[in-house]
């Protein structure tokens, strides 16, 4: 007899900076969502898909649980309250030493899931035997009905058998989306995610959160993809830093995000970097819906 098709929405939450990202990206074999150091970097929900011949596994990778303080936070804590929603299986995401989320009302949430929850305590490479033995003692206490994982989501330990143990609590269904599709997302919000990406890394301060990206030109040939984005920022003084002295910051910027490009695209990339200033983004609800925040 057939083995049964399993198919389900697997969500992905936590603080900012516990390695969501990575491990999406372990499970998914691509590199779909940023990841930095600096907080607060996944802004959408990601969908990466896992296909197997008898399952598929939808994984959304949601913005670290943090207070909002404008427009642009609440609209990603909209994203994360929506991953409760539709979550067949819940993977909440902690890392060695942390104490329990920074905001009560998700953790009542866990608490009281209907959906299978799996704790995942990441970067047990960093621990001794002792603190990772605490540690689970001390998250066992406070949450006794979800199963706890000790993984490293950096050097894959344990990825696998929490991947199978996801696949086991999967509901019996038909494939949600193609069997060949990675991804939910457009190229376009790949191209923007990546430049983003290489902002967050090269740029100090506020300049990284007061940036949007949007691809005005994605065009593909046969043997090349010509790219044309623009850098959204919300003042002239952060214009002259994202462009650099004569050009040289957007440029590293730029070479940077064609190589991450053709590696992701498997094909050469010619990509044009502008930079505008478009005042207070952040706090315009209506710039925010266009840039794909608020559903």
């Amino acid at each position: 007899m057939d083995k049964q098709h399993k198919a389900g929405f697997v969500n992905i939450i936590g603080n900012p900076n516990v390695g969501k990202s990575t491990l999406m990206n372990a499970f998914v074999g691509e590199k779909l969502s940023i990841i930095t150091s600096k907080a607060q970097t996944t802004r959408h929900r990601i969908l990466g898909i896992v296909n197997g011949d008898d399952f598929q596994m939808i994984l959304s990778d949601t913005p670290g649980i943090i207070k909002p303080a404008y427009e642009l936070q609440s609209s990603m804590m909209d994203f994360v309250k929506s991953a409760f929603e539709d979550a067949d299986v819940l993977l909440y995401m902690v890392e060695i030493g942390e104490k329990a989320l920074k905001d009560e009302r998700f953790f009542d949430r866990i608490k009281n899931s209907k959906v299978p929850v799996l704790l995942l305590l990441n970067k047990v490479d960093t621990a001794d035997q002792e603190l990772l033995e605490n540690q689970a003692e001390y998250w066992q206490e406070l949450l006794p009905t979800v199963e706890l994982h000790p993984i490293s989501a950096l050097t894959n330990f344990n990825i696998k058998n929490v991947f199978q143990r996801i696949i086991e609590l999967l509901p019996e269904s038909p494939a949600y989306y193609p069997k060949d599709q990675l991804t939910d997302r457009p190229e376009r919000f790949f191209v923007n995610e990546t430049i983003r990406e290489k902002i967050l890394i090269h740029y100090k301060k506020e300049i990284p959160y007061a940036v949007e990206i949007e691809t005005e030109e994605f065009l593909e040939d046969e043997d090349i993809i010509r790219i044309r984005s623009v850098i959204m920022v919300e003042r002239d003084s952060q214009k002259g830093i994202i462009i650099g002295h004569k050009g040289s910051a957007l440029k590293r910027v730029g070479v940077e995000a064609r190589k991450d490009l053709e590696k992701f695209f498997g094909k050469q990339v010619h990509i044009e970097l502008y930079v505008k200033v478009n005042k207070n983004w952040r706090s315009d609800a209506r710039q925010l819906r266009r840039f794909g925040y608020n559903g």
